[in-house]
């Protein structure tokens, strides 16, 4: 066979080679590109095999790395090494999702035996081996990441929640901080897409799945979850019926009044910053509440709604506006709520802190709304089934979304705290904790470490001296200051309380004085003003000594001049012995008279100062006269 004669020079970009034809030598390129792919294959080949292993990933999984590889370093790949096992895996997981697709099974099926009943699904393998991998940092942390998202992209929407369903179980290590930093925004990415490709009223579970994970996967401070500028979604257009067709069986105008609500509803700042809007929405709100009082439902029409039965209910995002079905929809119990929550949530709207006094309502919009709220609360309390309970847990998730709207309006300051790093440079002494029984002593003790002046400045707060105290009150007995009774210190009990203690510890003398004279009597003398220091000068704590008998108690209003001619001292001698028989009762009479003659005429009382003597005792002080004379 003769040999085929090359095409004309003139287009040389033509030539076809066969292999015998082509050169010995060939490009880096090319022999770049065979290298590639036969590297490829064969860190394919070497993870086929750790995928028929039924071992765990810690056995093998370094190993098929490392055999499949060959890395620089031991345990950790460079940027080249992790870009070459990326592409292999993909290309490994789509040949794995393609075999599944042709046997007709699941692809998080795939693999399983069903004879023994055991659960080996290859997908789910390699992917427990890549997030071994990963979270012990051998390999790049958004591998794993990538490859789940390759998944859903290459799965339908009934195998997407198989995989989605593996997404959730393995959420606690894809949110470790080796592994978020580095695929959060691939995982977000994923999200976003299954979000897209789903129908919003036939997958609503699927959707409330996939923004609950990003709810717990994120944290809550995570900015590209937030709404920050309270952008509405306007594009929710609820459509309704605008002309009335037959065989309606309720009132067409009310049909249009009720549901246009849901315009005011969509864009809640139009309706406050309009006031032809807000009297409109007001009144139509005010014909719907009276319509709902005068149809109240009973415990029969909430029976099909009833929360114990929560698993067999219909859950509906949106109903149904067809002017036909007005009538059911009345007697609705979720219908209904669903109405009045709407309105909580609008009026939570309007009254939403932090706004200026353009932004927020009037005074009368105010009180309009606080009458429709109190309303709307009566009417979901009527509701049946458990309407005091459905109440409360709206109050506490509306309660709640004002702490979230006062955090947006912050900030949004960070929830968590970073740890505190040690500094190094040797380990430094640690410093004795005195624990002195609570927090406060123990933190008093540690101001003080801190201030070693703190226990002798002189301006430090301290005990203050009795002097010091009493000087409020005692401004307060001054009568040109005019104080009114009412305000004086001495009827504030602590005060009083605390002065007392005071006096205990540093003035017992003033102390002594309370007794008889009330907390007055306690206040230095030195601060009290002349007119008033004459009445407590006096020390009314030594009262006279009496003798024993009964006759003898007026003795102290006996006349000065027949008493003192009575005393031993002045008789002109005698004993001392004399002295003791004698004249015990005539000392107790003299002293008495000395204490009552210091003592302003005001303060003598009771039966010293009022009583006559005996006559009596006037012979018996007469007749020991010659006893005592000598």
């Amino acid at each position: 066979m003769a040999e085929p004669s090359p095409p004309p020079a003139s287009n040389p970009g033509l030539r076809i080679l066969l292999a015998k034809d082509r050169p010995p030598t060939s490009s880096p390129s090319t022999l770049a590109a065979v290298s590639s792919h036969a590297d490829r294959d064969r860190i394919i080949g070497v993870f086929r095999n750790a995928l028929s292993r039924t071992e765990s990933p810690e056995v093998f999984a370094l190993q098929a790395v490392q055999e499949a590889i060959k890395p620089q370093k031991q345990t950790v790949l460079v940027l080249e090494e992790n870009q070459s096992l990326e592409n292999a895996l993909r290309r490994l997981l789509q040949e794995l999702v393609s075999s599944a697709v042709q046997s007709g099974k699941g692809i998080m099926q795939y693999g399983n035996s069903l004879d023994s009943g055991e659960s080996n699904c290859l997908i789910t393998h390699l992917l427990d081996i890549m997030l071994y991998l990963c979270e012990r940092g051998h390999v790049e942390g958004g591998m794993v990441f990538q490859l789940l998202e390759d998944l859903t992209d290459m799965s339908t929407i009934k195998d997407c929640k198989d995989v989605f369903g593996y997404i959730e179980s393995k959420q606690d290590v894809l949110g470790k901080q080796e592994l978020f930093g580095r695929g959060k925004l691939v995982m977000l990415r994923t999200c976003n897409q299954l979000l897209r490709r789903l129908s919003k009223s036939n997958d609503v579970v699927f959707c409330g799945r996939i923004i609950m994970f990003l709810a717990h996967f994120f944290p809550l401070s995570e900015r590209s979850a937030l709404n920050i500028k309270g952008v509405f979604n306007t594009s929710n257009e609820t459509k309704y019926e605008k002309d009335a067709t037959g065989g309606i069986s309720v009132d067409f105008n009310f049909y249009q009044t009720l549901w246009s609500l849901q315009e005011h509803f969509r864009n809640p700042a139009l309706t406050t910053t309009n006031p032809t809007k807000w009297q409109k929405f007001a009144s139509n709100l005010t014909v719907v509440l009276n319509t709902f009082e005068a149809q109240p439902l009973c415990d029969d029409d909430g029976k099909h709604n009833n929360l114990e039965q929560e698993e067999d209910a219909a859950f509906n995002i949106k109903y149904l506006t067809s002017s036909k079905l007005m009538g059911l929809e009345l007697k609705d119990a979720s219908f209904r709520r669903h109405i009045l929550v709407q309105c909580l949530i609008f009026f939570d709207y309007l009254k939403a802190p932090g706004k200026s006094d353009k932004e927020g309502p009037s005074e009368s919009m105010k009180e309009e709304i606080k009458s429709c709220e109190e309303r709307v609360k009566n009417l979901l309390e009527m509701i049946p089934p458990k309407g005091k309970e459905f109440l409360q847990s709206i109050e506490h998730i509306l309660e709640r979304e004002k702490n979230w709207v006062w955090w947006k309006r912050d900030g949004c300051p960070a929830f968590e705290k970073q740890p505190f790093e040690k500094k190094p440079g040797g380990v430094r002494k640690r410093k004795p904790r005195w624990r002195l029984g609570n927090k406060e002593l123990a933190q008093l003790w540690k101001w003080a470490e801190l201030n070693p002046n703190a226990l002798t400045d002189p301006d430090r707060v301290r005990t203050p001296s009795v002097t010091e105290y009493w000087k409020p009150l005692a401004d307060d007995m001054d009568a040109s200051a005019g104080i009114e009774e009412e305000y004086h210190h001495k009827n504030n009990r602590v005060y009083c309380w605390k002065g007392l203690r005071f006096s205990a510890r540093q003035d017992l003398d003033g102390f002594s004085r309370f007794c008889e004279y009330g907390i007055e009597g306690v206040v230095p003398t030195e601060l009290l003003p002349p007119e008033v220091r004459a009445k407590y000068n006096s020390k009314p704590g030594e009262k006279a000594k009496r003798p024993k008998r009964e006759d003898t108690k007026g003795a102290s209003a006996q006349p000065k001049e027949q008493q003192v001619a009575a005393t031993p001292e002045t008789d002109g001698g005698g004993s001392g012995a004399d002295q003791e028989e004698g004249a015990v009762p005539m000392d107790s009479d003299n002293v008495a008279i000395e204490d009552g003659q210091k003592q302003s005429p005001g303060e003598v009382s009771g039966p010293e100062s009022g009583q006559c003597e005996p006559e009596d005792d006037v012979d018996d002080n007469v007749k020991s006269e010659p006893k005592d004379s000598r």
